[in-house]
């Protein structure tokens, strides 16, 4: 069984991150951090990037290069982070140095978070659960209660939130920790409960389970045509599945002992990179397909 108190860290690491930033300024944007890494609410590898993404309650944290970097402004607290093609999408509230209302809304950044631009209901709504398409930018989220154009549930837009369009999400059960939208078919969308993992392949009306309800989904991320997602009974699992074919694969993972899989990354400039952060903090890289796992965060401990 899964400990009360490892589904619960599951939950807060898993629903809510990133969030925005005010305008540039001068000077460098990032420098060398070595230090504490908490509060993460995201990963991904954004913008082409090599360097792997951490969101976290006070701002950008990024591994490049075999060491650990900050951003020097831009302090947000991001939530419901989605690294993209051209950059991130996120939602969460402004720092101390931002002038962005409180909360985002909906924020996103093509200049590596050294702005942001409002994209929709800004100073309304915080998303934890939201995905964003790689490629197609095509949103779907839970909205938690209603604003001024949606009402509490789940809605989807094609158009970078100018409309938006209800969706049923029948047979989705439990809390959401996590959802994935296909890069760029948004007729797939995942998402990881309390009670499972689901897919949904009519862009989220209806939605099947792909696990036993005994065990809980942790996360879901979506490389092509493969769904990654971690779940937890007794162990943690780490699966690999083409929603195309649907053919299925374990993938060996670290000894994760009173642990489980938060987020999961695979790099788009080295494709056999592949990287996850724990609920316990720490993040393991690997070759994907390999048992070899490196680990370069223990416990939030940059090493």
């Amino acid at each position: 069984m899964v400990s009360r108190k490892l589904m619960i860290n599951a939950m807060t690491v898993s629903a809510i991150f990133l969030a925005g930033c005010s305008s540039g300024g001068t000077g460098e944007f990032e420098e060398a951090f070595n230090g504490k890494i908490e509060h993460v609410h995201g990963m991904g590898y954004a913008g082409g990037d090599d360097g792997l993404y951490l969101a976290t309650h006070g701002g950008l944290k990024i591994f490049r290069d075999g060491g650990w970097h900050e951003t020097t402004r831009n302090y947000n607290d991001y939530m419901g982070f989605n690294a993209v093609d051209e950059g991130f999408y996120t939602s969460g509230h402004p720092g101390g140095d931002s002038d962005i209302p409180n909360p985002f809304g909906i924020q996103r950044s093509f200049d590596g978070g050294r702005t942001l631009e409002h994209i929709q209901f800004e100073g309304e709504t915080d998303y934890h659960a939201m995905a964003v398409g790689y490629d197609s930018h095509d949103i779907f989220l839970l909205n938690p209660e209603p604003n001024s154009a949606l009402g509490q549930g789940f809605y989807k837009s094609t158009d970078d939130g100018e409309n938006w369009e209800k969706v049923d999400a029948e047979s989705l059960e439990g809390g959401v920790l996590s959802l994935a939208i296909h890069p760029s078919d948004s007729s797939f969308i995942a998402a990881a409960t309390s009670t499972g993992i689901y897919l949904s392949e009519d862009g989220g009306n209806q939605f099947k389970a792909l696990t036993n309800p005994n065990e809980v989904g942790t996360t879901v991320y979506f490389y092509g045509d493969d769904l990654y997602y971690a779940i937890n009974n007794e162990n943690v699992e780490l699966h690999r599945r083409n929603v195309k074919n649907n053919e299925e694969a374990i993938i060996d993972t670290p000894e994760l002992e009173n642990d489980g899989i938060a987020y999961i990354a695979r790099n788009r400039q080295n494709e056999k990179e592949l990287a996850i952060y724990t609920v316990n903090g720490d993040v393991y890289f690997s070759d994907a397909g390999s048992t070899a796992w490196e680990k370069v965060l223990d416990g939030g401990q940059t090493r």
